[in-house]
C-alpha cells in the first residue's frame, strides 16, 4: 500500500522493505541482478513487475511466500532457483517471463496458481514436486516450448486451461490421484501424440 511505501526501509539499491526487513515490497524497474537478503519471508504482490532488465536473482531460503504477480514480466531472467521454503506461488507470479528456460518447483509448494507461468514462452524443462496438489487456471499456457512434463501423484486438480497451447508437448500421464480436468486443458496441444488418463 502507499502507507507500506511510506514506512519502507531502501537500501543501497533502491529496493524498498518494510520496516522489519521482512517483506521486500518494491524494486527499481532498471534493476539488472539482485540478491535477496535473507530477512526475507514474503515477495509481495508486484515487486519485481515489469523489471525487463533483471537477468540474474537469488531468492533465499528465508522466503515463504512469492505474491500475486511478484515477477511478472520480468522478460530477461533466463534462470531460477525456488528454493524449498516457499509454500505458494502466486496468481500470474512469473507470467510472461519469456526467456525463462528451465524450473524445479521444490516439495515445499502446495500450489501453484492462476497463471503462475503464462506466457513463459522459452521454457523447457519443468519438473514438479510430488508435494503440489493443486495446479492453477491457466498456469503453463502459451509455454511453447515445454517438450516433457511429469505430473506427480499428490495432484489432485488441473485448472481451466492450465496446459493451452502447449504446442510442444508430446506425451503426458495425468496420475490417478487426478479428480477433475478443467475446461480446455489441452486446447492447442498440437504435439500431443500420446495421452494416458
Amino acid at each position: 500500500t502507499d502507507e507500506d511505501l511510506a514506512e519502507a526501509y531502501t537500501d543501497e539499491y533502491g529496493v524498498k522493505f518494510s520496516p522489519d526487513r521482512k517483506r521486500l515490497l518494491w524494486v527499481p524497474r532498471d534493476l539488472v541482478s539482485y540478491t535477496i537478503p535473507n530477512t526475507v519471508t514474503v515477495i509481495c504482490d508486484e515487486a519485481f513487475y515489469w523489471c525487463q532488465y533483471i537477468t540474474s536473482l537469488t531468492i533465499p531460503n528465508s522466503v515463504t511466500t512469492i505474491g500475486d504477480r511478484a515477477f511478472q514480466d520480468c522478460r530477461s531472467l533466463t534462470s531460477l532457483t525456488i528454493p524449498n521454503s516457499v509454500t505458494a506461488i502466486g496468481d500470474w507470479a512469473f507470467g510472461g517471463c519469456s526467456s525463462l528456460t528451465s524450473l524445479t518447483i521444490p516439495n515445499s509448494v502446495s500450489s501453484i496458481g492462476d497463471e503462475a507461468f503464462y506466457d513463459c514462452s522459452s521454457l523447457s524443462s519443468l519438473t514438479i514436486s510430488d508435494s503440489v496438489t493443486s495446479i492453477g487456471g491457466r498456469a503453463f499456457e502459451n509455454c511453447y516450448s515445454l517438450t516433457s512434463l511429469m505430473i506427480p501423484n499428490s495432484v489432485t486438480s488441473i485448472g481451466y486451461r492450465a496446459f493451452e497451447n502447449c504446442s510442444s508437448l508430446t506425451s503426458l500421464t495425468i496420475p490417478d490421484s487426478v479428480t477433475s480436468i478443467e475446461d480446455r486443458t489441452f486446447v492447442g496441444c498440437s504435439s500431443l501424440t500420446s495421452l494416458t488418463i
